[in-house]
């Protein structure tokens, strides 16, 4: 008897671990993949995160080309946003406050005084709600929204907020988050931070990467890497890649790495955001959006860190292309606004085009 017991207990060690990981606040979490063809993307609900996206290279071997870990706890205590969806606004606010319609409001910092990615919860650590999910076919696609609560990490008003991945073809990965403001204006800045190596996510560093950037211009930064509200033209300076270059030509001009906002030059419903070229691997990543801004970052680590199948990501094993609304813009007035009131309809969308240059 008191072996069953010993072993019943044993089994419940094993067992209650899988059962924190399978359910945060009562929904499940669950790996979803999109298949089209030798194209494939896998998402996991738990902040509607991108986990992998395997394209083939120019000798036609299917590769990862995002950053992430082996498991979703990694995911749970990772600190990089690794393929996260970002909100309620991504990116930083100065203070973590802001004023709106009077009302002053003080959200919870996370990166020192100020707020990073929507604060320490976000939305890229809860469990969003699978609303549709089509596996492959000629449109494979998944649904997620998330119900941010109002006062949640402070922000005024609830939120209804979704996001859809969706393969297109020939090579393209489609990603649209909408909101709603439910009840009370607020600030809305949707993005997501896939960790991009085309070359392969265990390919070593992007260095070599050649970068092209459709924006003339970038908002300038404190120390703390807070928007001043100054606009200025990247015109002979490092961050000028407004022909393609390659990323580490002139990286050592900076103290760490990337980690800048560049104000789009097109005006067009879906502008023109960037193109990524991997001569080893042949690959080439386009980018467009509907967001006027993006936030160019090149992995400034100061350590290696473990990732997928215990390979070591070392400082600039990736970049992100984060597409949205200029950091901070809610202390700025001169930035785009990214106040949604109630009864508007918030979108941002976002095409990936994979293709291979030989």
């Amino acid at each position: 008897m008191s072996s069953m017991i010993n072993n019943l207990f044993i089994c419940l060690l094993f067992i209650f671990p899988l059962l924190v990981v399978a359910s945060v606040t009562g929904n499940k979490i669950g790996i979803y993949e999109l298949k089209k063809g030798d194209f494939s993307i896998k998402i996991t609900n738990y902040g509607a995160t991108i986990i992998s996206v395997l394209v083939p290279d120019k000798n036609g071997k299917v590769g990862d080309v995002v950053l992430g870990y082996d498991t979703i706890e990694e995911y749970m205590n990772g600190t990089s946003y690794f393929g996260a969806s970002l909100g309620r606004v991504a990116n930083r606010i100065g203070g973590a406050q802001f004023t709106l319609n009077g009302t002053h409001y003080k959200l919870v910092p996370n990166e020192g005084k100020n707020m990073l990615h929507g604060g320490l919860k976000g939305f890229s650590k809860v469990v969003w709600k699978v609303k549709k999910f089509v596996q492959d076919g000629p449109r494979p696609c998944i649904t997620l929204t998330y119900f941010s609560a109002d006062g949640e990490e402070g922000f005024p008003g609830a939120v209804l907020a979704s996001v859809t991945f969706a393969l297109k073809d020939p090579y393209k990965l489609s990603v649209v988050f909408k909101a709603k403001a439910l009840n009370k204006a607020t600030p809305i800045n949707l993005s997501h931070h896939p960790y991009w190596n085309i070359g392969g996510h265990d390919s070593g560093n992007i260095l070599s990467n050649v970068l092209q950037i459709f924006g003339s211009h970038i908002t300038l930064v404190d120390k703390e890497l807070i928007p001043t509200g100054k606009i200025a033209p990247v015109k002979n300076t490092p961050y000028d890649f407004l022909k393609p270059r390659k990323v580490g030509s002139r990286i050592n001009k900076l103290q760490n790495g990337y980690d800048i906002n560049y104000a789009l030059d097109s005006t067009a419903k879906m502008k023109p955001v960037g193109i990524v070229y991997d001569k080893k691997s042949g690959r080439v990543m386009d980018v467009k959006a509907s967001a006027p801004g993006v936030q160019f970052y090149t992995s400034n680590w100061d350590r290696s860190m473990k990732g997928k199948g215990g390979f070591m990501y070392q400082p600039h094993a990736a970049l992100s292309l984060e597409t949205l609304v200029f950091p901070d813009a809610v202390n700025h007035p001169n930035f785009p606004s990214s106040i949604v009131n109630p009864g508007e309809r918030y979108v941002h969308s976002v095409l990936y085009t994979f293709s291979i240059k030989k």
